[in-house]
This record gives structure tokens, sequence and C-alpha cells, in this order.
């Protein structure tokens, strides 16, 4: 005869009192497991909340890659113009400097004609492309691209959606710096590559490594005005008010430039025609200007780091 089968017996097969008992055994075992699958619910739902930010924040990052893209583009076509009607224009020009020279109403004016008649096409060409067109419309564009990076998140409300990226506050910083930094040099280089191909419509000739050379020198000119509005925007909430101080400050600069008796104290003595045609020459960048306004950009970057990440969203 077969033995009943033994196993553990079913709890509705206990006495009550033991009924009892195994109930408050096996209530731990329910909560840890209740406790267990909550928090793998919550690490689930927290994984998904950081992967949606990282999407967010790659695809914001998209949006201001391109938004920077078509400024360079756009400053870039404008520099291209201006290059490109200065040097088709250079055969005219040429048979005309006596006549300018005699019609020029200041004396700075008329040194610079001096320079370009003793310098020849190369003397034309910096003066036309760097002294001029990037000196004058390259600092508008340092400004312009500099004073709503920060300041202008603030003015339309959304900086502190701009901060909740999971991401660091200086990263966040260094990126639009550096977007605008590439968006204001590239251009500069693009266009002084350009230069050859040009002259070679009007029967003329370049080497183009000083102009990369003047390129990297103009650059870090631009490049200071670039950093000390972009440091003046992180700590400031009016685009606007900030782009017209540094533009007038940057005019005055420029107009102190042509006038003889202070044009030694203007910040364009660093870059004028006479600094780029030593580069032509062969002489290389100068060490001392170039280390000053490498060093200026630094200091305005760390203070826009100190400022930025001490800033309050609203």
């Amino acid at each position: 005869m077969a033995s009943p089968r033994r196993g553990r017996p079913h709890l509705g097969q206990l006495p009550a009192r033991r009924q009892r008992s195994a109930a408050r055994f096996r209530a731990p075992e329910r909560d840890r497991s209740a406790g267990t699958q909550r928090r793998a619910a919550r690490a689930s739902l927290a994984d998904r909340a950081v992967s949606r930010a990282l999407r967010g924040g790659r695809r914001l990052m998209g949006r201001e890659l391109k938004a920077y893209a078509w400024r360079a583009l756009g400053f870039f076509l404008v520099l291209e113009l201006m290059l490109a009607g200065a040097i088709l224009m250079f055969p005219n020009f040429e048979g005309k400097m006596g006549s300018l020279r005699a019609m020029a109403p200041l004396e700075s004016l008329r040194s610079m004609i001096d320079q370009l008649e003793e310098g020849g096409i190369a003397a034309y060409v910096v003066g036309q492309h760097f002294f001029k067109g990037c000196n004058t419309l390259g600092s508008a564009a340092a400004v312009l691209f500099a004073c709503p990076a920060i300041a202008g998140e603030a003015q339309r409300g959304t900086l502190e959606l701009w901060l909740a990226r999971p991401v660091s506050r200086t990263r966040l910083l260094l990126e639009r710096f550096a977007f605008g930094w590439l968006a204001l040099g590239i251009p500069i280089l693009a266009s002084s590559l350009s230069v050859p191909w040009l002259l070679a419509r009007i029967g003329e000739s370049m080497d183009v490594g000083p102009l990369v050379w003047c390129s990297l020198h103009q650059t870090l000119l631009l490049g200071a005005f670039y950093a000390i509005a972009f440091a003046w925007s992180a700590c400031g909430r009016n685009p606007v008010r900030i782009a017209f101080v540094m533009l007038f400050l940057l005019t005055a600069e420029f107009a102190a430039y042509l006038i003889m008796q202070v044009t030694h104290y203007s910040v364009f003595r660093l870059a004028d025609i006479d600094d780029f045609m030593r580069l032509v020459d062969g002489a290389g960048l100068d060490p001392w200007i170039c280390g000053s306004l490498t060093a200026v950009q630094l200091a305005a970057l760390g203070f826009a780091i100190w400022a930025f990440r001490r800033r309050l969203p609203a």
C-alpha cells in the first residue's frame, strides 16, 4: 500500500495558530519583494529621464551648432564679397593712387596710401582684407556673436532650461564659447585662402603661407574682443546694452587709430598694415603681441567661468 505523499502543507491545511505564524514569517518576504520591485521601477524611470535629457541635450547642441554655422556662413559671404570686389578693382585703384593721396583729408590716410603704393599687391590685399574688412566687420561680428551667448538666454527667460542639461556649467560655457570663436575664425581663414585664386583673375599672385599667418594674427585680435564681450554676457542680462557699449568703444578705438596724435594708443595698432606686412615678409608672429592677446582671452574666459558658476538661473 502506497504511503501518503509527504510535502510542505498548504497554508490552509495548517491549524489557525500555525497559519498566523506562517503568515507573519512570509510577510517580510513579500515586503522585500515589493520593495525590490519599487526600487527597480524607480531606477528604470530615472534611467529613462536621464536618457531623455541626454537626447534633448544633443538636440539642443545640434541646434546651437546649426545657428553658429549660419552665422559663420553669413560672415564669410560678406567678407568674401568685400574681398572679391577690392581685388577685382585693384587695376583701377593702382592707377589713381596719386589722386587719392592728394584728396586724403588725414595724414594717417595719406600714410596708408604710401604704404599701399610701396608694398604693391600684397600691401593692398592685407590693407583691404585684414585691416579694413576684418577689423571693422570682424569687430562687429565678434561682439554680436558673444553678447547674446548667455545674456540672451537670461533676457528670453530660457537660461533655466539651458542649465537643465545634464552637464556641468563649465562645459556648457566652454561649448558656447568655442562655437562662437570658431564661427569668427574659420570665415577669416576661408576667405583668406581664396586670395590666390582671386589674384589670378587680374594676373597677380601671392603665397598662401603668409595669408594663413595673417589670418591667425587677425583672429587673435578679434578673439580678444569676443572674449571680453562673452565675459560681460556671462554676468549680464541685456545683450543689446552690452553690444551697444562694446561697439561704441571699438568704433572709438578705430577712429583713434586715424588720428596721428593718439594713434599709438589704439588697440588696432596691434593689427595694422605694418604688422601684416611683416608677416608677408616672413618675420613670423610677434610673440609679445600674440601672447598678450591670448592672455586676454584666457583671462576673460576664466572670469566668465567664475561668474557663470555663481549665476542664479532666474
